[in-house]
């Protein structure tokens, strides 16, 4: 049987990787086996991360409604449970933003969850 070697096929694998690790420093966008194993970190660091966003947005909602709450005499717990009894159906990311952008708004939420633990 007759040698067969990469030719076009592996070249076309390695600009594949090439082009994944283009930006990085270094030989790390230059050399294939470089690029192949910086590639393969840096996938697996997205992979990662990506569940790691989620918490730490979840993290930033939480000080956000606590900071607020507190402006209007509540702590974060209380004001999660006065909500639920009250049945508001708000999410963490609604109320954080609307302790950001419109406090007001979100002192009403407040009195809500107040009226409803009284």
């Amino acid at each position: 049987m007759p040698r067969v070697k990469g030719g076009t096929k592996a070249r076309r694998a390695h600009n594949k990787v090439l082009k994944i690790t283009k930006g990085q420093f270094g030989r790390r966008h230059m050399l294939y086996r470089r690029a192949k194993e910086a590639s393969l970190h840096a996938l697996s660091y997205a992979t990662r991360d990506r569940r790691t966003r989620k918490r730490d947005f979840r993290r930033l909602w939480i000080t956000r409604i606590n900071a607020a709450a507190r402006l209007f005499g509540m702590s974060y717990s209380r004001l999660i449970n006065g909500l639920n009894v009250a049945g508001v159906m708000l999410d963490r990311k609604i109320l954080a933003d609307m302790a950001v952008r419109d406090l007001p708004a979100f002192g009403k939420v407040t009195e809500v969850a107040k009226a409803a633990l009284a």
